[in-house]
């Protein structure tokens, strides 16, 4: 049998409560600190009027790992919510992601042969040019005038630099169908937690093996918890745990206005992108529209999402994964493979990788199995 450890997992969202919950499982001793005053991390959900308000952003569940989707059962009911966004540039609305509703709207065209007609008569301005940026990507796939009215504003806005200085492998995948299809994902399994999120993190903390503090700060007793603990499960930020060593990686912050309306319905959809580049924001969020318009039907509750340069104090969103910050995390992974008999590194700060919540899951479930099995 191994020994029994105990173990300090640092930031309550779903990495580390992953790794607690099956960590207790175990039968080891699991101290969880989490610097804000709640848990879940960034899918924390709060009721207002009824509505289940997702604070930091639209959490959309979806994967196509029956394995993850049956494990993530185990701590809520999910409802049958397929993200269907829309645009919205300079008041005409447009379906996403682009398909034939997108395609019809913008040029009259009916038949999937019409479409990829269009489209292609826009690609020839590359002739045949690899895409090198992601401007030209975003052509490749979709033609100029989608580019110009439903992606330029926005990526511009979400990334704060010019299309043609961001890389192309950020809109690779971007979907893009000749159907009538306005499913945003094409994952098998799609849907919200019944109740919110923030129950699915309680419910992994909730073992009599798990103690759990909340607004505290990691770095405010650094050298005693590495002393006291036998293992460490960090899940902030890599750079800042090396104290900036190498300087900073680069991430994404945001800044959210939320906003309850006298209303029953304010944009009759969950997610409305504006994609123009005067619009300050890049969405806004109706949370009732998650669960259905379950909650007070004479209320609603709106957030508006601003996309702005991260600077320390501030909470990171996305790291800028291009060749230059990719090659600085490199050096810092480097630091992370030498306290690795200490410190477990994980989730979106500590990998500085782009995870969905599915994936979140899975990276986790990987580093249980490698500690405990």
């Amino acid at each position: 049998m191994k020994k029994l450890k105990n173990y300090l997992v640092v930031g309550a969202g779903l990495f580390g409560a992953t790794f607690a919950y099956e960590a207790a499982k175990r039968g080891n001793r699991v101290k969880v600190i989490e610097k804000r005053n709640h848990l879940a991390g960034n899918i924390y959900t709060k009721e207002v009027d009824g509505i289940q308000v997702h604070q930091y952003g639209a959490h959309i569940f979806h994967t196509s790992n029956k394995k993850i989707w049956n494990y993530v059962q185990q701590f809520a009911e999910f409802n049958r919510y397929t993200n269907s966004p829309i645009a919205n540039y300079q008041g005409e609305i447009y379906n996403l992601p682009f398909n034939m509703n997108t395609f019809n709207k913008l040029w009259g065209v009916v038949t999937p042969q019409e479409a990829l007609a269009k489209i292609n008569q826009q690609r020839a301005v590359l002739k045949g040019k690899r895409p090198e940026n992601l401007e030209e990507q975003a052509i490749s796939l979709v033609g100029t005038d989608i580019y110009q009215k439903l992606i330029k504003g926005y990526t511009e806005k979400q990334w704060g630099r010019p299309a043609t200085e961001l890389p192309a492998f950020i809109i690779r995948r971007l979907p893009v169908r000749l159907t009538y299809d306005n499913n945003y994902f094409n994952d098998l399994y799609q849907g919200i937690p019944i109740g919110g999120y923030t129950q699915i993190v309680e419910k992994m903390l909730a073992s009599d093996l798990i103690t759990v503090e909340t607004q505290t700060d990691f770095f405010d007793q650094q050298a005693e918890y590495l002393k006291n603990y036998d293992r460490i499960v960090f899940t902030g930020m890599i750079d800042q745990y090396f104290a900036y060593r190498y300087g900073e990686l680069e991430y994404r912050s945001l800044q959210f206005e939320t906003e309850e309306l006298d209303q029953g319905n304010y944009q009759g959809n969950a997610v409305v992108n504006y994609t123009d580049a005067a619009t300050p924001y890049t969405r806004i969020i109706e949370h009732k529209h998650f669960e259905f318009g379950k909650g007070d039907k004479e209320k609603t509750v709106i957030t508006r999402e601003y996309p702005k340069t991260w600077q320390r104090g501030d909470e990171p969103y996305y790291p800028v994964n291009n060749a230059k910050n990719n090659a600085l995390y490199k050096k810092y992974k480097e630091l992370a493979d030498q306290e690795a008999k200490k410190v477990i590194f994980g989730g979106r700060l500590g990998q500085y990788r782009y995870y969905n919540m599915d994936q979140v899951i899975g990276a986790a479930l990987v580093t249980v199995a490698k500690e405990f099995e």
